[in-house]
């Protein structure tokens, strides 16, 4: 999911420019604005990785939303294992791509032994087409979690999270109590702690901030093991902030820096580190001679 070295400058500066917006404007503006900034919904396939999507399988989940009173259907990608009692993995991805754009980094966790079920929220890919929210995402979430629930209720089922993904995978496993595991990655506190690292963190904007995704004030809630990975070479989310959330966590937790990992390339660089991690956490091997570049 690629993003131009200034993307963080550029977008804290947007997520600013945007509060003082909306805050002449009103405050649904307001909701509204950081709601776009934040989500970057799209239906678009970041290029790198619209091939690795092949030979997955499509999937439809149905419910109606609490929050809107409205029927949503969310499209997500399956890709199974040859073992019927594989662990199952729902993944959340992060911000501005749709699901596709996931699918190498679903590739590596599925070689870490793990049947995949990626899932768009609201407004991205081939789901429902609105402005998600904060709210949306994480029953979002929960429906695609049910889903698995559902139809794996024998398995044992994981939580993974990249970037905002992390943000509503603390907020699902503590909201559960079937969890076996959580893996975090390029995760953070709270959006306000975003720009309060930024370059523009000495300004007094965090009461202004709707859409607050406070993983820092939810993360103790998780009742099972957890796994937080961050890359050393993160300039979107400095790896401090995914420390800063671990920190905030119950045991037993397992911290893995990866060196030399960007925001996006962490999955494949500290990929070993992945699977000897998963081991040494949840008690789950691997066919180590599964690997994707």
């Amino acid at each position: 999911m690629h993003r131009t070295p200034s993307f963080r400058r550029v977008s804290i500066g947007l997520l600013l420019s945007l509060i003082v917006a909306g805050t002449l404007l009103g405050c649904g503006t307001l909701d509204e604005k950081q709601r776009a900034w934040i989500f970057q919904p799209s239906k678009n396939t970041w290029r790198g990785s619209a091939w690795a999507a092949e030979g997955m399988d499509s999937v439809w989940i149905d419910f109606k939303s609490a929050e809107t009173g409205q029927p949503v259907r969310l499209h997500g990608l399956w890709l199974a294992q040859p073992r019927a009692d594989a662990p199952v993995l729902l993944y959340l991805h992060g911000a501005r791509w749709n699901v596709r754009s996931s699918a190498t980094r679903m590739r590596r966790l599925h070689s870490l032994g793990f049947a995949v079920l990626g899932v768009d929220y609201r407004g991205f890919g081939e789901s429902t087409d609105t402005l998600p929210s904060e709210a949306m995402a994480y029953e979002d979430a929960r429906a695609a979690w049910d889903w698995l629930a559902q139809q794996h209720p024998q398995r044992a089922r994981f939580v993974f999270g990249h970037s905002l993904g992390a943000a509503i995978a603390v907020n699902l496993a503590g909201q559960v109590s079937d969890e076996s595991g959580v893996i975090l990655e390029g995760s953070f506190p709270s959006i306000a702690d975003v720009v309060a690292a930024s370059r523009w963190g000495w300004l007094p904007v965090s009461p202004l901030i709707t859409q607050r995704f406070e993983a820092g004030e939810r993360v103790a809630a998780i009742g099972s093991p957890l796994l937080v990975v961050h890359g050393s070479a993160d300039r979107l989310i400095p790896p401090e902030l995914g420390r800063a959330l671990y920190d905030k966590a119950r045991e037993p937790k397992r911290f893995e820096l990866v060196e030399g990992g960007s925001h996006h390339n962490t999955n494949a660089v500290g990929l070993d580190q992945y699977r000897a991690a998963v081991r040494a956490v949840f008690g789950l091997a691997s066919d180590e001679r599964l690997s994707l570049d």
